[in-house]
């Protein structure tokens, strides 16, 4: 009898953290449009409940299916990434790696005209100001 509660007890739980649990629905991107323009990088989490935000200092520049990362900090000196292409793929923002085959792939967890979040693929967050 007390095994046939426990098992019940565990689904009762199970069911109701189901439907009760806290859930981030990712904005879909339709176009490249929609990420065009200048943004600067205000700081990065490596999690969401992260309270230990990173201030950063560089800037993308979306444009024309290339994206710039400017003013990288790197050794106390500052430089820019060459060019690289995006696109939106399923709904997310993919930036190809500089020198290599591969990307990055980014969702996008909030977005206004002023403001945007990307969640990494390995899941930290990016917070974005639009200059």
């Amino acid at each position: 009898m007390k095994k046939i509660k426990k098992i019940n007890l565990a689904a009762i739980l199970l069911i109701s953290s189901v439907f009760t649990g806290v859930a981030f629905a990712d904005i879909t991107l339709e176009s490249k449009t929609e990420v065009e323009g200048t943004w600067k990088l205000e700081s990065s989490k490596n999690s969401l409940g992260d309270k230990n935000a990173v201030i950063r200092e560089d800037t993308w520049v979306f444009k024309n299916g290339k994206v710039t990362i400017l003013h990288i900090p790197r050794e106390g000196k500052y430089y820019d990434q060459p060019p690289v292409n995006y696109e939106i793929e399923d709904g997310k923002l993919k930036i190809a790696l500089l020198g290599n085959s591969r990307f990055d792939i980014f969702s996008v967890v909030d977005k206004d005209d002023k403001n945007m979040t990307l969640k990494g693929k390995s899941g930290g967050y990016y917070y974005f100001i639009k200059k």
